[in-house]
């Protein structure tokens, strides 16, 4: 019997969504490690599907694998330790399963995560942002479409799978306009929007007679087939406007993804004094540690930080050391 192709269907199809609540990326991206770990057993250790076992992933099975992500696949450190947490969660998910082999699955659960250097964090100055946003052209459907997708992609912070899972139903308006969204774990969360995102949002959705009573569960952005778009149609329509936007302002990274707009939403609220449980309620982080990485990243605010902490104790009115000749002459003979 092969116990791990019993325990990977229960994990994926059952524990997953029903137990944990995981979102569809979650399950996707966990469906997708153990693709890549199947296809290292049988290309690189000669052990086809249907003969992997638990007991033939080892620790040292496993760790051959990360370095094969690392070195064939060119893998960042980044994308090994997700794959990495994919397979803790999934032999954590066995132990309980599977008692009598404990041991064997915490020596695959002690593996650790590999150190990486913490990125920079991507974003777009307010005048950037402002530049980038006035790019479509207004007087067709398709820029009136993409001008109202990134200004709700920048206005409500939302991750890009979050703005692709909009429904009609999604946006309340009225006195207290409001996004719903549904982020990881399926959790929703309503954000606030601006008056001229609303005021674009509400001519888009009357545009486009989407403002049926029998179409509130329509995709609220679509592609050319009336599907809900991806990730890739996103990226493409951003991308088609950086270059465009880089002519007025050079401010205007040459490569713009859909995440950086999340990115530039909350150093904007930070640099505005929004505190930061406010931002990490926006954002829909579970951890405030995961909202301060925009504080830490923010040299300007430090800087205004520093001025206002301390006085000045370097006298600005030194005297011009050009006038003094003696100076002058000595560093003159030095060789």
């Amino acid at each position: 019997m092969n116990d791990f192709a019993t325990y990977l269907t229960g994990f994926l199809s059952v524990y997953l969504p029903s137990q944990k609540n995981a979102s569809r990326n979650t399950i996707t991206s966990y469906r997708d490690t153990f693709k890549l770990l199947i296809k290292y057993c049988h290309d690189i250790k000669s052990i086809p599907a249907e003969r992997l076992t638990m007991n033939k992933l080892s620790n040292q099975l496993v760790i051959g694998y990360l370095e094969w992500l690392e070195t064939e696949r060119k893998c960042s450190i980044s994308t090994r330790n997700q794959r990495l947490a994919a397979i803790h969660a999934f032999f954590r998910y066995a132990q309980y399963e599977e008692p009598e082999g404990l041991l064997h699955f915490q020596k695959v659960i002690a593996i650790p995560l590999k150190k990486a250097p913490k990125p920079v964090i991507p974003y777009l100055t307010p005048d950037a942002m402002q530049v980038l946003l006035a790019q479509p052209d207004r007087s067709t459907a398709q820029g009136r479409r993409d001008a109202v997708l990134m200004s709700v992609l920048y206005d409500s912070g939302c991750r890009v799978q979050e703005l692709i899972d909009l429904n009609v139903s999604s946006f309340i308006s009225g006195t207290s306009p409001i996004m719903i969204l549904t982020g990881k774990g399926n959790k929703t969360r309503r954000v606030p929007l601006m008056k001229n995102t609303v005021s674009l949002l509400e001519a888009y959705i009357h545009e486009n007679s989407l403002d049926k009573p029998w179409k509130i569960d329509y995709p609220l952005f679509v592609n050319r087939q009336l599907n809900h778009l991806t990730k890739e149609g996103v990226s493409y329509i951003i991308g088609k406007y950086v270059p465009y936007a880089r002519k007025e302002n050079k401010m205007v990274p040459e490569k713009v993804t859909p995440h950086m707009f999340r990115h530039s939403k909350a150093m904007h609220l930070l640099q505005a004094g929004v505190n930061l449980i406010y931002i990490r309620d926006f954002l829909g982080h579970s951890d405030i540690q995961t909202t301060e990485i925009y504080a830490k990243a923010d040299t300007e605010l430090k800087r205004i930080a520093i001025e206002n902490a301390y006085a000045d104790l370097v006298d600005n009115s030194l005297p011009d050391w050009n006038r003094d000749t003696s100076l002058i002459e000595w560093l003159s003979k030095l060789k």
